[in-house]
């Protein structure tokens, strides 16, 4: 398969949710916090041994996401602390062998299947518990001397890490994303034993996509095998969409958090609001990009109420608008002043973010509109020619709507332009 055809669902369903989740929920501060607190395995164990989310139920999880209107999730499997969430074969520390005693991985499979979404796997190829992995980087020991002065053996790590992937890809059906998190200075491409560990994952789900964390060049002309199907901006969307060498096109997807961590922070309230969200989903959208975002459940299994309560309000613009996301992409036309234009085939679809004087423009759009109507509720609208068009060269060729002063929907009010095929 090639890589336009393993990413078209992708690229038409637009938004997932992340999800983080692990041991790290239970102190609570972040899921870096072993890193950042220098934590050793020995202060780190208690957590492992307190770990028991009873109030964990994916298909909780699996509606919200399916009503905020997203398409797909990813789940961290396994996080840089190393625990796994999964029951691995090649490890004792898992899920199964804590107080909660079961594949956390499998029920969250099964439970976003039956709500019809796409199913991805987040696994770190970094593991701070792993004896054969170096203390390298912002490994927790990267200052402890008398850990710096044991040996590893790396390619033990690496068996272990192939190994993990090819249980992830056997034992839990079709799966649909593979997000591997993350190469850093020389640690990255072949290091990983890259190519051999794309070709064995492309013989067991040739359908796969998987994001660009190996390492390579996704924006080269002729890509490394391991360079990836999409490119993964984070905490961040990039101003110009992503191109590759040629200037074209190629899939990417904005990987961003709800507050400032991706795993949970007991007291980290800086929620974005749900027109943040709704903004960002365009604007990824509007440049030919997708939006994972994130939530971060806590120690028993439940995603924090601020989180469901903004995924409520942009799943109802969503329920609304989203024809102007789902299989929407660039627009054949510059940015306007007003906002964002999405694409999809002859619909033009025009995010009105800053209302300004006056009526709509739509530059070179004068003659070429078929029908406009408000994409909220189907409403007419009128395409007019308002009599101080002609006064200015610069409008003489374009359309122009009338909307209240107070636009319909404060976050995106969103007309559907369908356009004359020309």
């Amino acid at each position: 398969m090639t890589r336009e055809e393993r990413t078209r669902w992708f690229l038409h369903d637009r938004f997932g949710m992340f999800i983080h989740w692990g041991l790290y929920a239970i102190p609570a501060r972040g899921e870096w916090v072993k890193s950042n607190e220098r934590i050793t395995t020995e202060a780190y164990q208690p957590y492992f041994e307190e770990f028991n989310p009873i109030r964990y139920n994916p298909r909780e999880w699996a509606k919200a996401a399916k009503e905020a209107g997203m398409k797909y999730a990813v789940l961290t499997t396994k996080h840089h602390d190393g625990f796994c969430l999964f029951d691995s074969k090649l490890t004792a520390y898992k899920a199964t062998n804590t107080p909660a005693g079961r594949d956390l991985v499998r029920e969250y499979v099964d439970a976003f299947r039956a709500e019809g979404l796409a199913v991805g796997f987040y696994y770190s190829i970094i593991d701070w518990h792993h004896p054969d992995y170096p203390a390298v980087g912002n490994h927790p020991m990267r200052e402890n001397e008398e850990y710096l002065a044991k040996p590893v053996n790396f390619d033990n790590y690496l068996d272990y890490m192939h190994g993990q992937v090819r249980e992830l890809l056997t034992d839990y059906g079709k799966i649909d994303i593979m997000w591997f998190d993350y190469s850093f200075d020389d640690m990255t491409g072949e290091k990983w034993r890259a190519t051999e560990l794309i070709n064995m994952m492309r013989g067991i789900q040739p359908h796969i996509v998987i994001d660009n964390r190996l390492g390579g060049n996704i924006k080269k002309r002729e890509p490394e095998v391991y360079a990836g199907d999409f490119y993964s901006p984070e905490q961040i969307i990039p101003p110009g969409g992503i191109v590759n060498e040629a200037g074209e096109q190629i899939p990417w997807e904005a990987c961003i958090t709800l507050n400032g961590h991706w795993g949970y922070h007991a007291t980290d309230k800086e929620y974005k609001s749900p027109k943040q969200v709704v903004r960002a989903l365009v604007e990824c959208v509007s440049k030919n990009g997708n939006l994972l975002l994130n939530v971060g459940p806590d120690a028993k299994g439940e995603i924090p109420r601020e989180s469901l309560d903004i995924l409520a309000e942009v799943g109802k613009w969503m329920r609304r608008n989203g024809d102007s996301v789902y299989g929407c992409g660039l627009a054949d036309r510059p940015k306007p002043e007003w906002g964002r234009y999405t694409q999809n085939g002859s619909k033009l679809y025009a995010h009105i973010l800053d209302r300004g004087i006056g009526p709509v423009y739509f530059q070179g759009l004068k003659g070429k509109v078929r029908k406009a109507r408000l994409l909220a509720d189907g409403a007419e609208l009128k395409v007019e020619v308002p009599w101080m068009a002609g006064h200015y060269g610069d409008t003489a060729t374009g359309a122009f709507i009338s909307l209240p002063i107070t636009l319909p929907d404060d976050a995106d009010t969103v007309i559907e332009l369908e356009l004359e095929v020309e």
